[in-house]
């Protein structure tokens, strides 16, 4: 047990530093700091879009007259009509040159938007710098009703109404504290790689956004869309999205040339498995999973759906990263102090399988 998130920037880092395991040490001194100079990315090309939704209508309710602007004149507001619901965002860039042999589409988890991929909470490049470093054309998206995705009337238009987060669930959830009350009492899963110095972590919770729970159908049906618009594409997916890559896999099979699913918290349809049988699958688990409450059960789900894959004739590998030796990942693998070192191994796998020229 490390005791830290409470302590100064400085401070917390330097008892980091000394609680850290030697091997969890040396690969964080491998990782290139915020301020390391690197070589600058060219782009082809570099644009934003938004995909899926279709229009709902309303009716019935009150016409207002309301102020839009300090001192402004009064807006007639009438709230009935279509409204567009269900729509999500996409921003790509295309490297040149090219090696990647289709586009990255990333997928971020539940209560998160595409920022996941994009930063670091301590500054560091994330694996989209890595991957388009590295030649990968990458979608990074936002999924309806969460960052750039835009929102709608709730509960006339999405069911349900959403969830939010205080800054001490992330903590005791992603296995970055040493579980319940962990925030409060200032302890980390020992070794931990997540940047758990206070700054750090407070950046990250701004990047936390309300999670509906009643809406992964229409979350699907923007993936999906996503898909059909980009082509055949390989699928990078975290936590909650493990089940959007599973099943937009299982719809869509031709589109999909590979599947990577970083700890994924939800499977695909288990009678539909043998759609996934021709599609190369890479699944990675980080540490601390026998530790938590939850995760183990997470972690068997994910590996039975795994096994009814493989049963219908599917190539599913798993990365667990403590059985390499990589100890202290958290649940936000993409954002610990070894994200590179991760990145790199599913870069070879996904080499390995021809995907990188």
């Amino acid at each position: 047990m490390q005791r830290r998130p409470l302590l100064g920037a400085a401070a917390a880092a330097a008892v980091a530093n000394a609680a850290t395991t030697g091997q969890a040490a040396a690969q964080a001194a491998q990782t290139p700091s915020a301020a390391a100079p690197r070589e600058p990315v060219t782009l082809a090309a570099w644009g934003s879009f938004h995909v899926g939704g279709r229009l709902v209508p309303l009716s019935g309710r009150p016409v207002r007259e309301v102020v839009l602007t300090p001192g402004g004149a009064p807006a007639r507001i009438d709230p009935n009509g279509d409204y567009m619901v269900g729509a999500m965002y996409a921003q790509y860039m295309i490297p040149a040159p090219l090696r990647g042999a289709a586009p990255l589409l990333m997928w971020h988890g539940g209560g998160l938007t595409g920022v996941s991929w994009e930063t670091t909470p301590d500054g560091r490049e994330g694996w989209q710098h890595f991957f388009l470093r590295r030649g990968w054309a990458t979608y990074v998206s936002d999924a309806m009703e969460r960052g750039r995705a835009g929102w709608a009337m709730f509960p006339d238009l999405i069911p349900g109404e959403p969830s939010f987060l205080p800054v001490a669930n992330p903590w005791e959830r992603f296995r970055i504290g040493d579980g319940p009350g962990s925030w409060a009492r200032g302890t980390t899963m020992p070794g931990v790689l997540f940047p758990t110095d206070r700054e750090s972590y407070l950046n990250f919770t701004k990047q936390v956004v309300p999670r509906f729970l009643t809406t992964d159908a229409m979350i699907l049906e923007a993936y999906l869309a996503l898909l059909d618009r980009v082509g055949p594409s390989v699928v990078m997916v975290h936590s909650q999205a493990g089940q959007f890559g599973w099943r937009a896999a299982q719809e869509r099979p031709h589109l999909v040339r590979a599947l990577v699913a970083v700890e994924p918290a939800a499977t695909g349809l288990a009678e539909k498995a043998a759609a996934l049988k021709d599609i190369p699958q890479l699944v990675v688990y980080g540490d601390y999973i026998e530790r938590d409450a939850r995760w183990p059960t997470l972690r068997r789900n994910g590996m039975a759906f795994v096994e009814r894959v493989r049963a219908a004739g599917g190539t599913v590998e798993v990365l667990d990263l403590p059985e390499r030796g990589i100890r202290g990942n958290s649940h936000m693998i993409m954002m610990d102090r070894n994200s590179d070192q991760v990145a790199g191994l599913v870069q070879d796998w996904l080499a390995a399988k021809g995907l990188w020229r």
